[in-house]
């Protein structure tokens, strides 16, 4: 039983030491380097520039999180993305490009065409706040109007008459009278519209190779011979031959108004 004892006796005694260290070690680190005073973080906010700072600082944090919503909102890159996409499957390879290589794509894409909108953001909201010269109601009156210039040329009267129905609201009786949360779910509905449209018409001369290969295989007895096998070279061949990236590219450009 002694011999038993021992063992648990020596670690009961080590784990009080342990303790006793732990305990020791932090009251020195206490008593080392004592808290802040706290007159250090109250002395910027009585002063209005260190508040003016501060908020600047929130408020470009809360840009930065909601930057993705923005950009698939209120933005060309939903429609640029979603016909990117459909090229991929028209193609027969759904994972080549890849996802970053289509996604970094769209991004360049959506800042050549919207580059006359983020130029008037910086230079009617942007440059003037960071100057101090407008305030953040000023900031949202100066950058809400080229965004929503931007949505209503992009966006159907159905579409935007449909949102305004759907939230039982009366009619607006001019552009600056339409709200945003009507307009930019009816701009995101005639994005989806156009770039399925555009994705159509990506989509047909594909699938006549589709057709025609697999009537040919037919027509020769192939008949354990998967069509997507044979198509895939020739459709690839056919987008390099006529050039198909940079008729996209056009065309995605220049479909916006």
């Amino acid at each position: 039983m002694k011999a038993a004892s021992s063992p648990a006796a020596a670690l009961h005694a080590s784990t009080r030491l342990a303790l006793a260290a732990t305990a020791l070690l932090a009251t020195t680190l206490a008593q080392a380097a004592p808290m802040p005073d706290a007159e250090l973080f109250a002395a910027p906010l009585r002063d209005g520039r260190g508040a003016s700072q501060a908020v600047r600082m929130v408020l470009g944090l809360t840009l930065l999180a909601l930057v993705p919503a923005l950009l698939v909102c209120v933005t060309a890159f939903l429609r640029i993305v979603i016909v990117l996409s459909m090229l991929r499957h028209a193609l027969g390879m759904p994972e080549t490009p890849p996802n970053p290589v289509l996604i970094a794509l769209a991004l360049f894409l959506t800042l050549f065409t919207m580059a006359p909108v983020l130029h008037q953001l910086n230079v009617q909201a942007f440059q003037p706040f960071m100057a101090g010269a407008l305030d953040l109601q000023g900031v949202w009156a100066e950058a809400v109007g080229p965004l929503r210039d931007f949505m209503l040329r992009q966006t159907r009267e159905q579409d935007l008459a449909l949102l305004v129905e759907l939230s039982r609201a009366p009619a607006p009786t001019s552009p600056e009278a339409v709200s945003l949360v009507q307009l930019v779910p009816a701009f995101m509905l005639s994005e989806l519209r156009v770039a399925f449209q555009i994705g159509i018409l990506v989509l047909l001369p594909f699938l006549l190779i589709d057709l025609v290969v697999a009537a040919l295989l037919m027509g020769l007895g192939m008949m354990m011979q998967p069509p997507a096998t044979v198509a895939l070279p020739i459709k690839i061949l056919m987008f390099v031959l006529v050039d198909g990236w940079a008729l996209l590219l056009k065309g995605l450009v220049g479909s916006f108004r």
